[in-house]
């Protein structure tokens, strides 16, 4: 029987895994991460994040950004160098240390020691903002979204550094959202513009630092994107929905340039009132619809190896094994 490890590289190789891979199960994921958390804000609903964004996750299934004019960092994007309050150096070790600790405890043989950054570029300049002021900006102010991106780029090639020096990851789980269920959020003409070169930055400091395989999450449309992701590095697409990617044609004609590692949507089974049965004929759909045992990861579509509710992930997987002892 491989490895965790192995069978993921078999799969994504093209080669000959001896089951489906299962969902995160070949990554050992190193959180939390460190441009994320800062400063508890309990009293009020929320924290603050290190780039001043206060972020509310009372009453949400997930964490998001404040955008009244009271509490978003970016209120005129003519401004933001004045407006935005930059993150601290890093490279401190104290904070590495809790997270060195992790890596060190991970059976290299068997897991990816894995690096992960939420949000990504893109998501941290609407986090800044807001989604809608973002989109106009492109538009009308290219300049500053160029100007604001570079200085994000560069915090996170800081960040990588650290990553680099203190937990030696042999892949990275880079969040950043790039659409919505039915459509990516600008032209990919327009995506290139401003985020490939960045993102081939980025991506490639890790790729020429040992980092192995890059896994972007954006749990979206985003099939239009995919040259996009294979010139930036990418090697799996996760959390790539499928009800609005055409899964089956993407594994058939992009396998070998890049993975697909979702399909199994989280808007379906992770939700109040859940039923096995309908994880169960999720997991089950999903599988038979992509029907490909190499190139493909069934995964919940959430960029996270846990669900909302308890017990979804876990039937997700459980599942999955039961799928791969009779297909395999």
């Amino acid at each position: 029987m491989l490895s965790k490890r192995d069978n993921f590289i078999e799969c994504v190789s093209g080669g000959a895994p001896d089951r489906y891979v299962n969902q995160f199960e070949a990554f050992s994921l190193v959180l939390p991460t460190i441009n994320y958390d800062m400063s508890p804000m309990a009293e009020h609903g929320y924290f603050v994040d290190d780039w001043g964004v206060c972020q509310k996750a009372q009453g949400n299934m997930g964490v998001f950004p404040m955008h009244d004019m009271q509490h978003k960092v970016i209120k005129d994007i003519e401004n933001w160098k004045r407006e935005v309050v930059f993150p601290k150096n890093p490279d401190v070790a104290a904070i590495w240390e809790p997270l060195q600790s992790q890596a060190e405890s991970v059976d290299r043989n068997e897991q990816f020691v894995t690096a992960t950054c939420i949000p990504g570029i893109l998501e941290r300049c609407h986090h800044l903002m807001g989604l809608t002021e973002c989109m106009v900006a492109f538009y009308e102010n290219p300049d500053e979204m160029k100007e604001l991106i570079e200085a994000i780029t560069a915090y996170e090639l800081e960040v990588a550094e650290c990553f680099v020096k203190y937990v030696k990851p042999d892949a990275l789980l880079h969040h950043d959202d790039w659409g919505t269920k039915i459509s990516s959020f600008m032209a990919p003409e327009m995506l290139e513009e401003f985020f490939l070169q960045p993102y081939q930055r980025v991506y490639g400091y890790y790729k020429s630092h040992g980092v192995k395989y890059i896994v972007h999450h954006s749990d979206s449309y985003g099939e239009s994107l995919l040259p996009i992701m294979v010139a930036a590095g990418v090697d799996v697409w996760q959390g790539c929905l499928r009800t609005t990617n055409d899964l089956p044609r993407l594994v058939q004609d992009w396998g070998g340039k890049i993975s697909f590692m979702g399909g199994i949507e989280n808007a379906e089974i992770d939700k109040p009132g859940w039923t096995p049965d309908e994880v169960v004929a999720e997991v089950n759909a999903a599988i038979d619809f992509v029907d490909s045992k190499t190139y493909f990861i069934p995964c919940m579509t959430s960029g996270m190896n846990s669900s909302n509710f308890d017990g979804v992930y876990d039937l997700v997987s459980k599942t999955i094994q039961e799928r791969s002892e009779s297909d395999f």
